[in-house]
């Protein structure tokens, strides 16, 4: 009993729960419907959410850093739509757009975190202004969809790199793990990771240690809006097309995938790794409702956010009692 008690009072005791419900949904789709546990379909769950689990990197330093940022979600679909303008209606190279929008990304994110540490503000705030500039940008651009025919969009879409056996990945989703693996490396090998880490534990103390608190509090959303930006050029490549209705709620599911994967919404404690857990148990719950066929498709929503109460009333309950920083 002892031993169960100090387990769950364990800051790594929310990431490990997720590990364990990521494996049970595997292995009850594996009981439940045949095919489900095939290589391929494991495949799919990164080839499909790789622009999720890009956000989700980006959105784990953000809360980790003690914020949050609510505009990814517009800044991708700003992005597949810069994207698609440049490339059909103006007829920029791909190899020039494709630098092009990731550093508008990087300067929007700069800019919020810019206004949120010179001006003092709220993070929710300046990012839900952010939300909503970067949405209605995209219909100042077009208000529907253009597809996306440019010869390297179109090529990256549809390679599929073998693994043998049948199974495959796609370029999209090589790409995410890269940025999964550089991510772990900023977070846990890097002076800017340990300083990321130091603000979101409290604010106070990293400024009396001599930490470039403004600095990593703006460099932090340039990171988010740049992970933003490649998560939407990843989904122009899935969808060869740029929309302004893409990513509708996506940075509600980048939080959701980032505390289900175990960091504390609170700031300062939690790891980059957990973002993979949960964006695989968001696709896992997916695949498990499309596997059934008789659902419909917003019991995902339902799900997650039954899964995201529990893990936020998890987090709270291990903080009751702990002694304040």
């Amino acid at each position: 009993m002892n031993a169960w008690r100090r387990a769950m009072a364990a800051p790594s005791f929310t990431s490990w729960v997720s590990v364990g419900l990521m494996g049970l949904l595997f292995v009850g789709g594996a009981v439940g419907y045949p095919g489900f546990a095939s290589p391929q379909v494991v495949l799919n769950l990164f080839i499909d959410n790789a622009f999720l689990l890009v956000m989700a990197v980006g959105m784990s330093f953000v809360i980790l850093s003690g914020g949050i940022d609510l505009s990814v979600g517009s800044v991708l679909a700003l992005t597949t739509l810069v994207a698609a303008w440049l490339l059909q209606v103006a007829h920029w190279p791909a190899e020039l757009v494709i630098p092009l929008v990731l550093a508008g990304g990087i300067a929007f994110g700069a800019l919020q975190g810019l206004v949120i540490h010179r001006f003092r503000l709220q993070p929710f705030i300046v990012t839900l202004a952010g939300m909503f500039l970067a949405r209605g940008l995209c219909f100042l651009i077009s208000v529907d969809s253009i597809t996306i025919d440019a010869p390297l969009f179109v090529s990256l879409s549809q390679t599929q790199l073998p693994l043998g056996g049948g199974a495959f990945l796609s370029p999209g989703a090589v790409i995410a793990l890269a940025v999964l693996a550089a991510g772990l490396w900023t977070a846990h090998g890097t002076a800017f990771g340990r300083t990321v880490y130091a603000l979101g534990g409290n604010e106070t103390s990293a400024l009396m240690m001599g930490l470039p608190v403004g600095r990593t509090q703006v460099a932090v959303y340039a990171l988010s809006g740049g992970c933003a930006s490649l998560a939407g050029l990843l989904f122009a490549f899935y969808m060869l097309s740029g929309y302004g209705q893409h990513g509708q709620g996506a940075e509600l599911d980048a939080i959701a995938a980032v505390v289900i994967g175990g960091t504390m919404l609170t700031g300062g404690y939690g790891y980059v790794a957990g973002a993979l857990s949960g964006v695989l148990v968001l696709g896992l719950i997916q695949t498990l409702i499309a596997f059934d066929g008789t659902l419909s498709a917003w019991w995902t929503k339902i799900v997650i956010g039954g899964l995201l109460f529990v893990f936020c009333a998890v987090q709270r309950l291990l903080a009751v009692g702990k002694p304040k920083r």
